[in-house]
């Protein structure tokens, strides 16, 4: 049985914490419904948007959502792979108190060792489903009232915690996997998913069906709220789009001036130093089509006027690892790592009577969401529950909220070169520890937004201060830890790390040319994606 507890009366009322949590209905204050719309991209770098500065990716409608709302340009996730900040993103909790610090299906503990990584640490093990005993923000919100529904990536669990086990009327392609089994072309492969015609685009597919929830919802309960999670598995590999998406971009690539290498090593893997895949340039193009798709319905059946819209990304973008899709920089590395590329993310918000064109610097973080939308929805707050977020309307408004220090906690080695690290920011400083070699790096984000030469000897008191404080939270929420493996021979682990230095270097930069290729054709099962039926 799941318990939680629900504080009614004033937003900041308090309770001991031995109070038992127990399940309750609290009626929203609000007499108008207040929507919201929660969209959610997958592995989208923090300048992936043209409203963020690429000049080459293409979002008119993310653009729209950015000049009509609010942008946030030092938002967080939670961590630098998905199911964590998915997680915290339901939870309202950082990675360590709801156990979920990696992605759902690695392996950990001594099963690392069969990845052939040989690695210095065992990575931590981790919780593989999201605990029954959260209360979730769809739980919480479908308590208070809302019809509540996901189309999309879910990625919390195997059956039996899947969105409908944790607060979702209908759930629309979200189970177990955390990418697109079928590709973005149907046949999907996906359990929770029909098939539409063969060819038809994934992204397109699911803000049909989030449209076309919301226009069935207005038209049986248009007095009720309703909370729709539009959870896209784009920009996740495989990366795929149409042979139209494909050659425009190539062109534009073309136009922009390609040029002769586009990476770099750093430390392990090669990373992307261009903004010139055509692939992934597309899969953005269908990713934003379909934004378009459902923001041209709120407004079309006029519930711009109170529905609150988000858009943020689960982690930073991939460009190391997986299929190397993007460049972050200024931000060093991507998804995966413990620098600014894997855990920054772009973040738009915009809601009735917001003040267009707003621009907020203030560091968010994904555990905000949960209180935030509580927040806009009149609910009272549930501080025993999303006791590591707050709500951010206050910066919005350009009021202040308490200072505070934001943490990451990964004792794992990602799939695309990342460290098992912890990690706290205060202010403008940043500082990263290290398992394997216990090692401090200390950064000013604000001088150097690239972590690129780190302050440890300048400011040695400041490293002894935010490693006080990040000590004093890792054991606050019993964060596990990666332990030596007592297996490790350093030879083999920097002969792997050479051929990473060297042979997939010499991929990439094969794979990436190979792409500009007027005669290039990529894999059967996705090219020529144009709908057919049979």
């Amino acid at each position: 049985m799941k318990t939680f507890l629900v504080l009614a009366g004033s937003l900041c009322a308090t309770i001991g914490a031995q109070a038992q949590m127990q399940k309750k209905q609290v009626k929203s204050p609000s007499k108008e419904p207040m929507n919201v719309l929660f969209i959610l991209a997958d592995d989208y770098g923090w300048n992936d948007l043209s409203c963020m500065g690429s000049k080459y990716y293409e979002t008119p409608n993310l653009d729209r959502l950015a000049e009509r709302g609010v942008k946030f340009t030092n938002a967080y996730a939670t961590c630098q792979v998905s199911s964590p900040s998915r997680a915290s993103i339901m939870t309202g909790k950082y990675t360590p108190r709801h156990g979920i610090t990696d992605w759902i299906g690695e392996k950990s503990g001594e099963d690392w060792r069969s990845m052939n990584r040989h690695s210095k640490l065992l990575p931590a093990d981790y919780t593989w489903n999201l605990s029954q005993d959260e209360y979730t923000l769809a739980e919480c919100l479908r308590d208070n009232g809302y019809t509540t529904f996901i189309a999309g990536k879910w990625h919390l669990g195997d059956e039996g915690s899947w969105p409908e086990d944790h607060g979702f009327d209908i759930n629309k392609g979200g189970w177990s996997a955390g990418n697109p089994k079928g590709g973005y072309f149907a046949p999907y492969n996906n359990p929770k998913l029909t098939d539409g015609p063969k060819g038809e685009n994934l992204s397109m597919r699911l803000s049909d069906e989030t449209v076309n929830f919301i226009r069935e919802h207005e038209k049986k309960n248009k007095k009720k709220p309703f909370f729709a999670y539009l959870s896209f598995y784009a920009v996740h590999g495989p990366i795929q789009t149409t042979k139209e998406n494909w050659n425009y971009f190539r062109n534009k690539a073309e136009q922009l001036g390609i040029k002769e290498s586009g990476f770099a090593v750093d430390r392990t893997l090669p990373v992307r130093q261009t903004q010139d895949n055509p692939v992934y340039a597309g899969l953005i193009k269908q990713m934003d089509d379909a934004i378009g798709n459902v923001l041209d319905a709120i407004a079309e059946m006029g519930l711009d006027k109170n529905t609150l819209i988000i858009f943020t990304s689960d982690n930073g973008g991939v460009s190391t690892g997986d299929n190397y899709s993007t460049s972050l920089l200024p931000l060093r590395g991507g998804k995966g790592r413990q620098w600014e590329g894997g855990i920054r993310v772009p973040l738009l918000m915009q809601y009735p009577d917001c003040q267009s064109g707003t621009i907020c610097e203030s560091p968010v973080i994904g555990t905000d969401f949960y209180p935030t939308i509580l927040d806009y929805a009149r609910l009272p707050l549930v501080p025993e529950q999303h006791k590591d977020g707050v709500s951010i309307f206050p910066l919005i408004n350009k009021d202040k909220i308490e200072e505070r220090s934001l943490f990451w906690h990964y004792p794992h080695y990602g799939n695309q070169g990342g460290d098992p690290s912890s990690v706290i920011r205060k202010g403008d400083w940043k500082l990263i520890y290290y398992y394997e070699n216990q090692h401090c790096e200390l950064y000013n984000l604000a001088i150097d937004i690239s972590e690129s030469e780190p302050l440890n000897i300048q400011y040695p008191e400041k490293v002894k201060e935010l490693k006080t404080l990040l000590d004093a939270w890792l054991i606050e929420v019993n964060a596990k830890i990666p332990l030596p493996d007592p297996e490790y021979i350093p030879q083999k682990e920097a002969q792997i790390k050479q051929v990473w230095k060297t042979e997939v270097l010499q991929k990439q930069e094969k794979n990436r040319m190979q792409m500009f290729r007027s005669d290039w054709e990529p894999n059967e099962d996705w090219w020529g994606s144009m709908i057919t039926i049979d």
